[in-house]
């Protein structure tokens, strides 16, 4: 049998048998993490350490590229090139050089091993056992796999030889008609393909299984145990005037289930109320813990906020608006007595993520220890049990979510997670707007149309929104009515609309500020700046 055909016949069975060994592996690794919740999944622990890793220019592009889908994105490409290094793994192991697959097999191990130790959680030595687990059932499987294709003695013999490994062209082998490796009979296969399917059936029941065991601790059933607490003083409903009648621009309050997610967790963190607590500490005077029950017992506030994120592009939609529900930071904090050489506050989430700003951001606005969003309980998504909330800053410095530490300390001292990671410590939102309506390159009939959108500058409001069509002047646009200066404006222009194509450009003014600059930059490292600018063709 010459070498090309030796190797047409041995890289399926090979490939079968690493993915399936390594099915295995994982499946395990499933079973085991699901024991604590101080274990996570190999790969899990991985995406986490390439999350915290990977340079800027990666997530941004990721960003672009997959919007809030991210995550899914990253773990399907993980999953891919484990796949293919598992396959590779597998067709090493029906060589000579099988000692090289249990060595592949065991770097996989170890990378699992090191990023759970390496990522920012705090985790223990011991979370390396779903990692080593898995390893050692994946190399198990794998030996019974290799062997499972060997029906003759003398094959037998020589894979259980501990300093050789088979030889496909030996001369006794082949003197004594005993099939190779490279040379199965049915019955090898048979053998193969059943220990296979029997293997892989496993590897589903124990990653199922893992799955179910871990959802016994899922934050969903501790929420839907739960009732919305009111508001000491409920705010009353908006009024209809901060909405304009124009079809396409987006509604004023966001729908959670259509609110933008950014964070840097690969799964949702499951944080059940049972057991949470959320700690006061650092710079101040009287640090003290409060359960879930003692948090929602206290006066609850309820604020119309616009929360945007820094990746979000010009026209991007990386932001929303809600009505929460929550206590007010600024009493919370005025009871633990702020240190006067405190100037950031620090929120940390369970899955070790930080945010950080500056005390000053106390001045009288509603940041909030939000635990209600759009009439209901925080979604598991968006940080239940809680989480926080400051009118004005782009959400990588101030928007924790699954909150359990807000620490007092001081710039000098400390960078939470992004500002390490180059982006600035104090992050204003900056001034903007977009066009909702049309939609940029779609076809419109000439004659009246209506272009419409929002724009935002929270903590300062919106003065004026102005369109441009072409070169043409600058027209003010007609402002729906204002909420209040921490939710973004609706804005609306009659067109009238010639054949041709047509750029339409927005910009906005702030109030007693400057007109959004026409400046265009990226959103690293404070925000992007710029004029959305849109092509409608006019039919």
């Amino acid at each position: 049998m010459d070498t090309s055909t030796r190797w047409r016949v041995i890289a399926p069975f090979g490939c079968l048998a690493g993915l399936v060994a390594a099915a295995g592996g994982l499946g395990a690794a499933e079973l085991v993490a699901a024991t604590s919740r101080q274990f996570q999944s190999p790969v899990i622990d991985v995406a986490d350490r390439v999350v915290d890793g990977v340079p800027r220019q990666v997530k941004e592009l990721a960003i672009r590229w997959f919007g809030t889908n991210d995550k899914v994105a990253l773990l399907v490409g993980i999953s891919v090139l484990l796949a293919v290094y598992a396959a590779a793994v597998g067709v090493v192991s029906l060589t000579r050089r099988r000692q090289w697959a249990l060595f592949g097999i065991g770097l996989f191990g170890l990378a699992g091993a090191y990023a759970s130790q390496s990522t920012r959680r705090s985790a223990p030595g011991i979370a390396v056992l779903p990692s080593v687990v898995g390893a050692l059932i994946a190399a198990g499987l794998l030996i019974v796999l290799r062997r499972s294709l060997m029906s003759s003695p003398a094959a037998r013999r020589a894979d259980s030889d501990s300093d050789v490994d088979v030889d496909i062209d030996s001369p006794a082998l082949r003197a004594q008609r005993n099939p190779s490796i490279a040379e199965l009979v049915p019955n090898d296969r048979r053998r193969f393909l059943a220990a296979a399917g029997l293997t892989g059936v496993a590897a589903v029941v124990a990653g199922a299984g893992g799955r179910r065991l871990a959802g016994r601790a899922s934050a969903s059933a501790s929420r839907a145990a739960l009732d919305l607490p009111a508001a000491t003083s409920p705010l009353t409903a908006a009024p209809a005037g901060i909405s304009i009648p124009v079809e396409g621009v987006s509604p004023f309050f966001t729908p959670n289930r259509s609110f933008y997610r950014i964070d840097t967790a690969i799964t949702v963190p499951q944080v059940p109320v049972d057991g949470w607590r959320l700690k006061v500490d650092g710079m101040v005077d009287r640090p003290f813990e409060l359960s879930f029950d003692e948090l929602v017992g206290r006066d609850l506030v309820e604020a119309d906020i616009t929360l945007t994120c820094v990746s979000n592009e010009i026209g991007g939609n990386l932001l929303g608006t809600a009505r929460w529900l929550g206590v007010r930071l600024d009493d919370l904090l005025a009871e633990a007595g702020i240190s006067p050489d405190a100037d950031q506050i620090v929120g940390r989430s369970v899955d070790g993520y930080t945010c950080g700003f500056p005390t000053a951001a106390l001045d009288g606005r509603d940041a909030l220890i939000a635990i209600g969003m759009n009439g209901e309980l925080l979604p598991v998504e968006h940080g239940f049990p809680a989480r926080l909330i400051v009118p004005g800053l782009y959400g990588y410095v101030s928007a924790t979510k699954w909150l359990e530490q807000i620490e007092l300390t001081r710039f000098d001292d400390y960078d939470q997670y992004w500002v390490e990671r180059g982006w600035v410590a104090d992050a204003p939102i900056k001034v903007q707007s977009r066009i909702d309506t049309p939609r940029g390159l779609s076809k419109v009939a000439a004659g009246r149309v209506a272009i419409g959108g929002v724009a935002w500058a929270q903590t300062r409001g919106i003065e004026r929104v102005e369109v441009r069509v072409d070169d043409g002047e600058w027209l003010e646009a007609t402002l729906a009515d204002e909420l209040n200066d921490v939710t973004w404006r609706q804005w609306s222009l009659a067109w009238d609309a010639a054949p041709g194509r047509h750029s339409v450009t927005v910009r906005a003014t702030e109030k007693n500020g400057p007109i959004q600059t026409e400046e265009r930059s990226e959103p690293f490292p404070s925000g992007a700046t710029g004029q959305h600018q849109i092509v409608v063709i006019v039919q």
